[in-house]
Order: C-alpha cells, then sequence, then structure tokens
C-alpha cells in the first residue's frame, strides 16, 4: 500500500493518531517541552507537508478533530470552579470584564493595523480576550487558591470565555452571509434562551438523573456525554458554533459531576484520547511555507503577542488599583490569565474553517499560525511567572488553637457546631484479617485520644435472594471479623460497636453507614485497585472519598500503629488541609510519645528568603500546638520532590500523605507526586482525604 493511500484508511488512520498520541508527549515532556507541543509536531510531521500520512481532510481525522474541539470546550466548562466564583462574584466580574475587554481592543486594534477587516480584527479581539488557568496546579500546590486575587481570577474565567465564545458566534454570523440588525437581534434572542435552557435544564435534569441512577456509573457517564452533544447540536441548529453549545454543557452539569468517580472517567477520556486528536489536527492544518512567510514577516506574530501580553497586564492592574491587591498578586493575577489554550485555539479553528459564498476564510493563514506561536509562548510564560510569584502571596488567616480532629477535620462550622455534644465517632471496614489487626489499632489510638468510639462495620455483597446460602456464609464470616474488632478494641479501652451492612456497593455502604453513625472519621486499609484500572473503572477509595460526608484516612501499615516512633509529614503548602494533616501525625505522635518532621522539599531556583520565610510559619504553627510532641522540621532543596520524599522516608516509620489532584482546565492530567510516592515508599503510609478530593 502506497504511503499516500494510508490516510483514507480510517483503522490505519486511527491507529497512526494513538500511536502520536501515545508516545510523542511523553518525550517532548522529557525535553522539558509541553506534550502539546509534541502533538503539533507530529502534525506537521505526518500532514501534507511531510509524511502525507494523515490528512486533515479524511472523515476520520474530521470526526475525531470535531469531538476533541467540542470536548476541550466542555472540560474548559467543567473546570470553572463555580463555588469559588461564588464566593467573589462582584470583583470575579470586574476583573472578568478588565481581562476581556482590554485584550478585546488591543486585538481590533491589531487587526484593523494589518488590514483586516472589521468583523476579522473584532474576532482577533475575541481571541486574545478569553484565557485558560494552565497554571492552576502551581497556585494550588502552593495553597495559595484561597488568596481572593486568585479566587477571582479564577471566577473571572467563566466572564472572559463566555464573552470570547458569543462574539464568535457573532463574527461568525456576519461572515456566513448578510446580517442585518433584525438578524443580530434574532441570533441574541435565540442564544439567550438557548443558554437559559441549556444551563438550567440540563443542570436540573442531571440532577434528577443522578439522583434516580444512584452508584450506576456507566449510565451517569453516559449521560454525561449525550448532554455534550445535544448542547453541542442545540447550538449548531439555533445558528450558533458548536463549542458554544459545549463550554455551556460544561457550565451546566459542573455541580451535578462535583469531584465524582464520573468526572474523573469524563475528563480522562477527553485528556487520552479526544483532546489530543485535536491537536494533531492543529498540526495538520498548519502550513510549513505559509508558517515560515509568517515569520519572516514576524510583525503580525510579534504584534498579536505583545497585545496579548501588554493587555493582560493592563487589566491586572486596573485591578490592582481598584481592589487595592499588592505587586505580587498583580502579577500573579497576570500570569495566571496569560495561557492561550482552551478556547482559544478552538475558537480561531473554527474561524479559520468559516468560510463565506465568496470562499474567503474569515481569518488567514497567517493569523492561525501566529495565535499558535502565541499559545506556545503564553503556555510557558505564564506558568514560569505564576511560579516565581505566587509564592509571595498572603495566605488567609487560619485558626491554629486547638488539637481536635473534630476541628480540624469538620466539614463547616455549622457542622462543627452540631457535633460538639456527640461522641468522637471512627468507622472502621473490615475486610481482610490479614491487616485487620492494625486497622482496629490505628482506629482506637485516634478514639482513644479523642475520647470517643469504634464502629466496626463489615460490608456484605448483596444477592438477589435473602435466603441465598452464599449470603448466609458472607454474614458469618462478617460476623467473625467483627467479634475480632471488638477483642481488639477491647485491648486498648474503647468503646466499639459492630454493624453488617448488605449493600450492592461497598463503597456506598461505607459512605451510608458513616452517614447514620454520624462518624467524624472513616480509617480504612488500602485498595488494591490502582493506576489504569483506577482511573477507568475506579476504586473504592476514590469513591469514598467522593461519597464520604466526613474525612477519610486511607492506610497501608507494615507494623503495629503503637510501633510508630517516628513520623514524617510532607509539607508542600499553607492550606488548612496539610496543616490538618500535621494535627493528624501529632496526636499519634501524643499517643506513642513519637517524633514528627515535616518535610519541605523546595525548587533549587526558590530564594532563601521565601524558604525561610516558609520555614518560620510551620514553625510557628508547630509551636502553637497544645500536645507535647517534638516537631522537627527538615527543608531540603531538590527539583525531584518524589525522589527526597522516598528516601528520606526510609529513616521513618509512618509517612503521613495527602490525597490531591491537580488538573489543568485543557483536562489535561499534570502528574502527581503523591502517586509516585505511594509506589515507592518502603514504610507504613497514611493517606487522608477530605470529601470531595
Amino acid at each position: 500500500m502506497a504511503l499516500n493511500s494510508l490516510a483514507d484508511s480510517p483503522i490505519i488512520a486511527f491507529t497512526i493518531l494513538l500511536t502520536v498520541i501515545f508516545t510523542i508527549p511523553p518525550i517532548f515532556e522529557k525535553l522539558r517541552l509541553p506534550g502539546l507541543v509534541g502533538l503539533l509536531v507530529a502534525g506537521v510531521v505526518l500532514g501534507q507537508n511531510g509524511l502525507k500520512l494523515l490528512d486533515s481532510e479524511s472523515d476520520t481525522i474530521k470526526l475525531l478533530s470535531d469531538i476533541g474541539k467540542i470536548y476541550l470546550m466542555f472540560v474548559a466548562g467543567l473546570e470553572i470552579d463555580l463555588e469559588q466564583f461564588r464566593k467573589t462574584k462582584n470583583r470575579s466580574i470586574g476583573f472578568g470584564f478588565m481581562t476581556f475587554i482590554v485584550p478585546m481592543i488591543a486585538g481590533t486594534l491589531v487587526g484593523h493595523l494589518f488590514n483586516f477587516s472589521w468583523n476579522a480584527s473584532v474576532l482577533i479581539g475575541s481571541l486574545l480576550a478569553s484565557h485558560t488557568l494552565l497554571a492552576y496546579p502551581i497556585v494550588s500546590r502552593l495553597g495559595v487558591v484561597t488568596n481572593e486575587a486568585v479566587t477571582v481570577t479564577i471566577g473571572a474565567t467563566i466572564f472572559t470565555d463566555t464573552g470570547a465564545l458569543l462574539v464568535l458566534a457573532i463574527c461568525v454570523g456576519i461572515h456566513a452571509g448578510e446580517f442585518s440588525a433584525l438578524s443580530l437581534v434574532t441570533l441574541l434572542g435565540g442564544l439567550a434562551i438557548y443558554a437559559v435552557v441549556v444551563l438550567f435544564g440540563f443542570d436540573w435534569a442531571g440532577k434528577e438523573f443522578f439522583r434516580r441512577s444512584g452508584d450506576e456509573q456507566s449510565n451517569q457517564f453516559l449521560f454525561i456525554l449525550l448532554a455534550l452533544f445535544l448542547a453541542s447540536v442545540g447550538a449548531q441548529v439555533i445558528g450558533v458554533e458548536k463549542i458554544v453549545g459545549a463550554f455551556l454543557a460544561g457550565l451546566a452539569v459542573n455541580d451535578v459531576l462535583g469531584r465524582s468517580p464520573v468526572k474523573e472517567k469524563v475528563e480522562f477520556i477527553g485528556s487520552v484520547l479526544f483532546i489530543p486528536c485535536f491537536f494533531v489536527d492543529m498540526g495538520l492544518l498548519i502550513d510549513i511555507p505559509a508558517f515560515i512567510k509568517t515569520l519572516s514577516s514576524i510583525w503580525l506574530t510579534l504584534a498579536i503577542v505583545v497585545a496579548l501580553i501588554g493587555s493582560k497586564f493592563i487589566a491586572a492592574f486596573f485591578a490592582k488599583l481598584l481592589y487595592r491587591y499588592n505587586t505580587a498578586e498583580l502579577l500573579t493575577m497576570w500570569s495566571l490569565s496569560l495561557p492561550q489554550v482552551a478556547a482559544t485555539l478552538a475558537a480561531t479553528l473554527v474561524a479559520y474553517q468559516t468560510v463565506n459564498a465568496a470562499g474567503e476564510r474569515l481569518i488567514n493563514e497567517g493569523v492561525l499560525n501566529s495565535v499558535i506561536v502565541l499559545m506556545l509562548v503564553t503556555a510557558i510564560l505564564g506558568p514560569v511567572i505564576t511560579a516565581r510569584f505566587a509564592t509571595s502571596l498572603q495566605l488567609s488567616p487560619v485558626d491554629l488553637e486547638t488539637d481536635k480532629l473534630t476541628t480540624w477535620w469538620g466539614n463547616s462550622e455549622d457542622q462543627l457546631a452540631d457535633k460538639s455534644d456527640e461522641l468522637f465517632t471512627v468507622i472502621v471496614p473490615v475486610y481482610n484479617p490479614q491487616t485487620q489487626r492494625y486497622l482496629i489499632e490505628m482506629a482506637a489510638l485516634l478514639a482513644r485520644h479523642e475520647s470517643g468510639r469504634i464502629v466496626a462495620l463489615a460490608i456484605t455483597k448483596a444477592h438477589i435472594q435473602m435466603d441465598d446460602p452464599q449470603l448466609s456464609i458472607a454474614l458469618n464470616q462478617s460476623k467473625q471479623r467483627l467479634n475480632f474488632a471488638r477483642e481488639i478494641s477491647q485491648e486498648f479501652g474503647v468503646e466499639v460497636s459492630p454493624a453488617i451492612r448488605i449493600d450492592d456497593d461497598a463503597a456506598l455502604g461505607i459512605s451510608r453507614a458513616s452517614r447514620e453513625q454520624n462518624a467524624n472519621l472513616v480509617v480504612m486499609g488500602w485498595s488494591r485497585t490502582t493506576g489504569l484500572r483506577a482511573r477507568l473503572f475506579g476504586s473504592v477509595i476514590d469513591s469514598v472519598f467522593w461519597s464520604s460526608h466526613c474525612q477519610v484516612a486511607v492506610t497501608r501499615l507494615l507494623s503495629s500503629p503503637t510501633t510508630i516512633k517516628r513520623i514524617l509529614v510532607p509539607v508542600g503548602d499553607l492550606t488548612r488541609q496539610t496543616i490538618g494533616a500535621v494535627r493528624f501525625a501529632q496526636i499519634l505522635a501524643d499517643v506513642n510519645q513519637a517524633e514528627v518532621v515535616l518535610l519541605h522539599v523546595s525548587n533549587r531556583k526558590t530564594p532563601p528568603t521565601l524558604t525561610e520565610k516558609f520555614t518560620s510559619q510551620w514553625s510557628d504553627i508547630a509551636a502553637k500546638s497544645q500536645l507535647q510532641v517534638t516537631t522537627n522540621i527538615q527543608t531540603i532543596k531538590d527539583d525531584d520532590i518524589a525522589r527526597v520524599i522516598i528516601r528520606e522516608a526510609e529513616a521513618f516509620d509512618l509517612a503521613v500523605l495527602r490525597s490531591v489532584r491537580y488538573r489543568t482546565a485543557g483536562g489535561l492530567a499534570v502528574s502527581q507526586v503523591t502517586t509516585r510516592v505511594i509506589q515507592e515508599l518502603k514504610c507504613s503510609i497514611v493517606l487522608l482525604g477530605e470529601p470531595n478530593s
């Protein structure tokens, strides 16, 4: 078969795409370049200017790229934190307007300067008006997400993306043909009605369906996909580009999904398959001669890049003056709003592919190539600046005066008030007799320290017939495990209440029982479902983290908790959750007269003053503890955080970690230190997860 005919076979084209997605991004990431750059380069190499193995006009590429494009905008809508937006709604709208209108004006002027029509110029302006929160994982890791300037910038995303897509819809409509004031009003009216139907209708339908479907994750996953494509088709029906519908669908089901396992699956499918296909197609569209010509007459590209960087800075500066932010907050807002990836690339491709009756494109190859350069520049520059200046942000004040788990692991002040007169309750699911003793001992130590009780829980798999002999055998085994749990608890002088639950789903059984018992903490053993299988099908741990109303401690104990003398707690940020993990370690150390070491691994480029400030803050936190526990702080400069934690943990009996998942707004997963640490640690582990983590 000739090389140029390979692209005609859908199966061969799809196989080539999978090979590229699987191999290229890791290679570029090892070269310290974004994996997306690798996909673009692969598209160029395999396209009409290279090996001609893939054709952007083939039905296979068109379908996968279209799905990737709407998936990209759908995930962008999903990743907007509506809770953060609600907290600072007025200021988020204010900054959103500024960081939208200033780049919009700058981009329009650039377009007009280079002799584009007013319609195309306004479209270019809208391309600069949105932003992608590519550096969100950085501010999350640093623990400064609660800083108002960061919260305002995150909330502003909903305004900038919506505004940019609205302008795109109008510009595409104008370019497509006769466009009168009446047709503009008709389009805007239809879009308003459509937006209300999607945002409120899909939200209501999603909540109803999820409530009725219970734990049927496969049907819930299909419902979300159906919502995405129905919204996209509906947008086309009213004459609006489908990515507008995809974005609105993401916003609509945002609250429905929360941080559920279904959301993990939705994002996972997009980030590993459809979204990469979109970027490969972007590479296929790059005409090398035209790209070189664009760069040789670099003024358009330079003007667009400078306009974006300058206008985003001006908008952040206005916000600084208006809201009285300091310089570090100004620079962080600027850097967070710089990256142009999700909405910008999707809208650019739509505009480039929009052709009127005269055969004219809305924007030419020069603009397309300039936007690709803009994406590369801002995707690198934004996170670098964020990492440099976000470390100087002021943190929200945290109450550090108490050392009770009921305080540090409570969901809210209201719930704490409700629980103040209740007995501290620890739920312990028991299943594996080999690890049951250590698990009960851990729960008993914590319950005794808090003057509380243990609820030993045995989940028995449900059968269709309740008189099934297999069910009777399973119930007897559960009773034996509970009797063993009672014996262990009595050794520690802790009250234990045995409980058996018959349930189809172990995770939901645990969560429901903990809610019924009004538990403060769930202590469970390690799940064997990890890696790719867990990402695809979910694990008991993931499901309990999501569905539980209280905090969860997952343990992998290699020896009795009573023998623990040295506890290591890696601290990478100063959030309430991290401080709670430290308090957890101190309480366990108080029981065993053990030592706690807080390990902070900082980047080699971190200024010594910032490292000293961070160490001083943790010293103050440790000193305020009312517990007589030896707490030391160790700071090491190294770029490989996981390697340092694994190496230092060799001298410890237990490591206390937090369960944290970071994602970019494009649905592209960011590597997690925790995953590697868990896989390679040789000591016992406690993994702490808060509700909906």
